[in-house]
């Protein structure tokens, strides 16, 4: 992909971060992930009074020669989390902007790597019109990781994208079993909420990536111009329009595209979704360094 921004020296940055995922996922069992169940790691969590049917092997025997009870010995649980990675490859996304479409598989490649390097199960999904395509399958360790990454960023940003219809298509979403995070730039008539609302109904912690570049987050263009929507075939489709722009309009745009915003924002809120904006002109390192952290996902 031309302007490719991923390279070892890339990964290389990331390996400082871990993911961060919320206590209540079931996961797998064998993985690096601390959730609030207690399980066979070696790391001491509580006690507790032993019940009829407890293994006698956990009882602290030592406790029981002080206070003639029996007392079992609790350990944390560590699971192995399921990672997916929704990319939206509508023409939006990159058709005629190479820039954009690199950063946001530079994205989702940075989330990928991240789930890899916690040991987490990861599959990389492609949307495009109403479908899901995972190529890679089940990705599970950094080799399996970097074979897939190499093809990845060779994708071809086209035609729509029906995100409701491509989640709830999608075969393996593991119900509580982890993390689901879908890239976009989410222009896509609200399809996304039905995608949302499917991944919370599979009890799946959801993370929306919003990816703009400049030009969408503060338009320069003046006098007459032709807008044709990329995702749109036909020359004549009502998408398309012949405007005179001026500077109320800019200004009615930006301010519609604050409410655009905060409205994804007040959704993903009610539906204990995490939602966060990236601009292509910031690396996107800090990004993850910043915005992830701030919602907590990252540390």
């Amino acid at each position: 992909m031309e302007g490719s921004l991923i390279s070892d020296a890339f990964f290389s940055r990331l390996e400082t971060l871990s993911l961060n995922l919320k206590n209540n996922l079931s996961g797998y069992f064998g993985g690096k992930h601390l959730v609030s169940t207690y399980g066979q790691t070696v790391e001491f969590a509580d006690y507790r009074e032993y019940q009829l049917g407890d293994d006698i092997r956990r009882i602290d025997w030592n406790l029981y020669s002080r206070f003639e009870k029996y007392y079992m010995k609790l350990y944390t649980d560590e699971r192995q989390m399921q990672i997916q990675i929704f990319l939206d490859a509508s023409a939006s996304m990159g058709k005629d902007n190479p820039q954009k479409a690199a950063y946001a598989t530079a994205v989702a490649a940075a989330m990928g790597f991240l789930a890899v390097h916690n040991m987490d199960k990861l599959s990389l999904n492609v949307m495009r019109g109403n479908r899901c395509d995972n190529v890679y399958g089940t990705i599970v360790g950094k080799n399996a990781f970097f074979r897939a990454i190499g093809d990845y960023e060779n994708l071809v940003f086209d035609d729509e994208c029906d995100m409701g219809s491509c989640v709830t298509n999608c075969p393996d979403t593991g119900k509580g079993a982890g993390l689901s995070v879908i890239v976009s730039d989410f222009f896509d008539e609200e399809s996304w909420k039905r995608a949302v609302d499917y991944l919370v109904y599979m009890k799946r912690q959801v993370l929306l990536v919003q990816v703009l570049t400049p030009e969408e987050c503060d338009p320069l263009y003046d006098g007459r111009i032709h807008l044709i929507d990329l995702e749109s075939a036909d020359i004549a489709d009502e998408r398309n329009l012949k405007l005179r722009i001026t500077r109320s309009m800019l200004q009615s745009y930006q301010e519609a595209l604050r409410d655009f915003r905060e409205g994804i924002r007040r959704y993903c809120n009610r539906v204990g979704a995490d939602f966060i904006t990236l601009r292509t002109d910031e690396p996107v390192e800090r990004a993850f360094f910043g915005e992830l952290l701030m919602t907590g996902m990252a540390k």
